[in-house]
């Protein structure tokens, strides 16, 4: 058997091929029990997120090659397309790759969490698709136990280093809570949508978006809760903020100096937080100098961001001694099961020996033996079957000379100290 961990991520492939081998979650169940169908697969996950797509597969010999057949198939794609960017991992290999990927260390932004959150319910597809069977099935729980210990023991995940992560907590830091405060969002990007994440789940008790084109401001309210305007409005509302995160592709600043002035009037010199982290700057420097306005830009956040990476960077280090160690954890877990039992099969042929000499001293009784006779036949013969084997292997040992098989032996069978016991 060969586990193999076979996929593309953002680091391998662009953005229009990881669309094209993407699984919608409505049709992943479907597509696990399909390749689990395929001649020599026996288990089978798949890891499908905006970032990566993955296959988890555990083989017979000869099918080593199966689950990159069957992806290029379920997606009609030729090798030529897809080969030069695919990944592939092996054994100990794919362990190691998917401790890695569950916490977060193959991420695009290091140590992230929600990763985690995205292996664990691709194994709960698998599982109710029936997909997983004892080895993947510890494996995955092996996986859990390895990320919660690597959050627990190192601080991979302790500080924030994106951008709009980072203007939010420090927004947080400002604002003592932030379901007392009102947030402008002006823009309507990525950043500012993962602003908006960020602070919906933070509770913010109102969210406002601005953004030039107010039917891109409303789309992205609409996800959040949020109250939409045009840029236009700005200077009926910016009093209203008190926190205001600025990111716009905008080359002349959004809000000038008199605005900001006018917005803090009206807001009776309540204090106002801008974090602009649009390069050009939204926010006219000018502002800065304003009583009661606290400004941060970029700069000030790339600062905390470099040091927070610095952290998650010496916590990745640790985190990849655990994973090494876990690794080898496994994998012996994995040999002991294609290795026999030596206590159980011990004890099944002297169960066996056992049944086949009572057998034939009950022939010699119905013969008409005595008794005495078929109980001396009986311990006679068992005991002469149960030692044959143990002996001739221990007479061979003693002719080559292997020292350690006779003191284990001796350890073994040392009746004295099995009756102090």
């Amino acid at each position: 058997m060969a586990l193999i961990a076979l996929g593309l991520n953002h680091l391998t492939a662009p953005l229009e091929l990881r669309e094209k081998v993407a699984f919608a979650p409505e049709a992943t169940a479907g597509a696990l029990s399909d390749l689990a169908r395929q001649p020599g697969i026996n288990e089978a996950l798949i890891l499908s997120t905006c970032n990566r797509t993955e296959l988890y597969v555990e083989v017979e010999a000869g099918a080593e090659d199966a689950a990159q057949r069957w992806l290029l198939d379920h997606h009609g794609l030729t090798h030529r397309r897809l080969d030069e960017f695919l990944y592939r991992h092996e054994d100990n290999a794919a362990v190691r790759h998917l401790f890695r990927v569950a916490t977060g260390l193959d991420s695009m932004v290091l140590g992230e969490p929600q990763i985690l959150g995205q292996v664990k319910d691709a194994y709960q597809v698998a599982r109710d698709a029936g997909t997983l069977r004892t080895s993947m099935e510890r494996l995955l729980q092996q996986t859990f136990a390895v990320a919660k210990r690597v959050r627990t023991d190192t601080r991979i995940g302790a500080n924030p280093v994106s951008v709009a992560y980072t203007a939010v907590r420090m927004a947080e830091r400002l604002f003592a809570n932030l379901a007392d405060a009102c947030v402008m969002l002006i823009g309507a990007g990525e950043t500012i949508e993962l602003a908006a994440r960020h602070l919906s789940e933070s509770r913010v008790r109102r969210l406002i978006v601005a953004n030039r084109t107010l039917e891109n401001a409303q789309t992205l309210a609409a996800r959040f809760g949020a109250y939409a305007i045009s840029l236009v409005d700005l200077p009926q509302h910016l009093a209203e903020a008190d926190i205001v995160i600025s990111s716009t592709a905008s080359t002349i600043p959004v809000l000038s100096r008199a605005l900001v002035e006018n917005a803090i009037r009206a807001r009776k010199r309540r204090p106002m937080f801008l974090v602009d982290i649009a390069v050009p700057r939204d926010v006219d420097p000018a502002v800065a100098d304003l009583d009661d306005v606290f400004l941060y830009t970029v700069d000030d956040l790339k600062q905390v961001i470099e040091d927070n990476l610095r952290s998650r960077q010496t916590a990745a280090g640790e985190a990849e001694a655990i994973i090494d160690l876990q690794v080898e954890h496994f994998l012996a877990w994995r040999r002991a099961l294609a290795v026999r039992n030596p206590l159980a099969t011990l004890r099944s042929d002297a169960e066996a020996q056992r049944d086949a000499t009572l057998d034939k001293a009950r022939a010699l009784l119905a013969s008409g033996r005595t008794p005495e006779q078929a109980l001396e036949f009986l311990a006679h013969t068992l005991t002469n079957k149960l030692l044959h084997a143990p002996s001739a292997a221990l007479r061979a040992a003693a002719l080559r000379g292997d020292v350690e098989l006779l003191r284990a032996a001796e350890a073994l069978f040392d009746s004295s100290s099995s009756a102090k016991e």
